[in-house]
């Protein structure tokens, strides 16, 4: 499942607010073992990406760093790469 969280930082354009709902949700999902919370789970589970969420928001607001923004076309080619030697596809 945490094979789905992408590298956020230093990205340009810089990364979305759907991105990081997107990573936070992936990381809940696997710290809780449940990919859909129960009814009575469900508030805590909320909760939970909410705060994952705002913490990486402000981690990447934080970072610093000299090198170049990476190009999200260029990441996603080398994406497309690794999955096509794991699994022997096309890209």
């Amino acid at each position: 499942m945490c094979r789905n969280i992408k590298i956020l930082y230093n990205f340009a354009p810089p990364t979305t607010d759907d991105e990081i709902d997107a990573a936070s949700l992936q990381f809940v999902r696997k710290v809780s073992g449940m990919t859909k919370p129960s009814k009575a789970n469900e508030e805590a589970f909320a909760r939970a990406v909410d705060d994952i969420a705002a913490v990486t928001r402000r981690l990447l607001g934080e970072l610093v760093t000299t090198a170049p923004p990476r190009d999200r076309e260029v990441e996603a080619e080398k994406r497309r790469a690794r999955s096509a030697q794991r699994f022997g596809t096309a890209a």
